[in-house]
């Protein structure tokens, strides 16, 4: 019985290679190419008909390793479903491995079908949704081992993305506020906007109440935030006075949908970066944040790129026109991360994040969350680098001509 396509995976696995190597696993990979729309089998050379029949027309092969062919697969996709052992992967993979926000989403699949196992990005690159989706289509048994699945209990990191929601938090604080939850000390959860569907439609399945340790909340100033390991506070408003120190480290915002439709994009890059990994690097930094193209309505850079190739060619193709800031303009914006090497380069300490800023037209000290995506950098097949950041622009705020 040929398996039935699945509904979208959810964001950001929207690019999937299936990987095999051998003609049982091949045969097993064609199932899950049908389920999967967009999705690619790569296998080697030798079995090129095996492939053809059982992914007409969604697949590549190979010559050599299969060890060669990661750096391609972990730049050009979001996720990888190996139908391989699960110790050739671990060590297949490891020299490549970057940072949870960039990395796709692994996932192994045994060759009869059984086990999916994800072991990389499990919630933000998505491998546990993948894996979830190899359930539906083959019916294999999901190996989730991240504690909040584990445990049945709300994922910091993915609260509300089904609903499009975005999140404002630094790596420390999402890793202080998850470890808040799954060792059940107290967790403040404020819902001051948006749907409150979102733990019965949480990403990987939620049923049944919200844990004890969280207590829930309808205003933030209704929160001692002395009292609580965490703090998650749903809302399209700034912080209130005095709150940021109140809450820091230990604070995750999210902002439903209609708050978080307006975003600026910071651009620097090497010279000669190509436009594919600017625009990887560009689709990675969104994803962080639960965005997408759609929701950016101003691009900035440096002068010094006014004639970089690649960047003017990744603009074009999303439909962007870009804005170009002259150094000393750059340098006269506070940001979290100046550097001096790239002051050295080129004149300003700062080139993504203060060039987001500035495209939005909106500063850290009167908005101290304004910067929702701090100078993200992928470093391309090439050697070369991207670096993005993201800031949002003013809820009463036009798009900046």
């Amino acid at each position: 019985m040929p398996s039935q396509p699945l509904q979208p995976l959810p964001f950001p696995c929207t690019r999937i290679a299936v990987v095999a190597i051998t003609r049982h696993g091949i045969a097993l990979a064609g199932r899950v190419i049908a389920a999967l729309p967009g999705a690619t089998l790569f296998a080697p050379r030798k079995f090129a008909a095996e492939a053809a029949a059982a992914a007409p027309g969604a697949f590549a092969c190979y010559e050599g390793k299969v060890g060669d062919q990661v750096p391609a697969l972990f730049a050009g996709f979001d996720g990888i479903v190996a139908i391989v052992s699960l110790g050739a992967v671990v060590r297949l993979i490891a020299p490549h491995l970057g940072n949870k926000e960039t990395d796709p989403g692994v996932v192994v699949l045994d060759e009869a079908g059984r086990w999916a196992i994800p072991v990389l990005s499990g919630h933000l690159g998505g491998a546990n949704a993948i894996a979830a989706a190899l359930q539906q289509a083959v019916g294999a048994t999901p190996v989730l081992t991240t504690a909040s699945d584990a445990r049945a209990t709300l994922a910091v990191d993915l609260l509300g993305r089904e609903l499009g929601w975005t999140f404002e938090a630094s790596h420390d604080e999402i890793v202080r506020a998850s470890a808040a939850v799954v060792n059940d000390e107290p967790v403040a959860l404020v819902q001051e906007t948006g749907s409150t569907d979102w733990w019965s439609r949480h990403a990987n399945g939620r049923s049944g109440p919200l844990p004890a340790n969280i207590r829930r909340f309808a205003r933030l100033e209704d929160v001692e935030p002395e009292h609580f390991g965490a703090v998650l506070w749903i809302s399209d408003r700034p912080l209130p006075t005095g709150y940021a120190a109140r809450l820091a480290g230990k604070r995750v915002i999210y902002r439903p949908i209609a708050a978080a439709k307006k975003l600026a994009l910071g651009l620097g890059c090497d010279r000669g970066t190509p436009a594919a990994t600017i625009t990887r690097a560009i689709d990675a930094a969104l994803a962080r944040i639960g965005a997408s193209r759609i929701d950016v309505t101003a691009v900035a850079s440096i002068t010094l790129k006014a004639d970089e190739a690649g960047l003017l060619e990744a603009a074009t193709a999303a439909g962007w026109t870009l804005r170009f800031y002259p150094p000393a303009v750059l340098a006269a914006v506070d940001v979290p991360n100046p550097s001096e090497t790239v002051r050295r380069y080129t004149g300003t300490p700062s080139v993504s994040e203060a060039a987001a800023l500035l495209a939005a037209g909106t500063a850290l000290a009167t908005d101290p969350g304004a910067l929702r995506v701090e100078k993200h950098k992928l470093r391309g097949p090439d050697g070369r680098n991207a670096t993005v950041s993201i800031a949002r622009l003013p809820a009463s705020s036009p798009a900046p001509n």
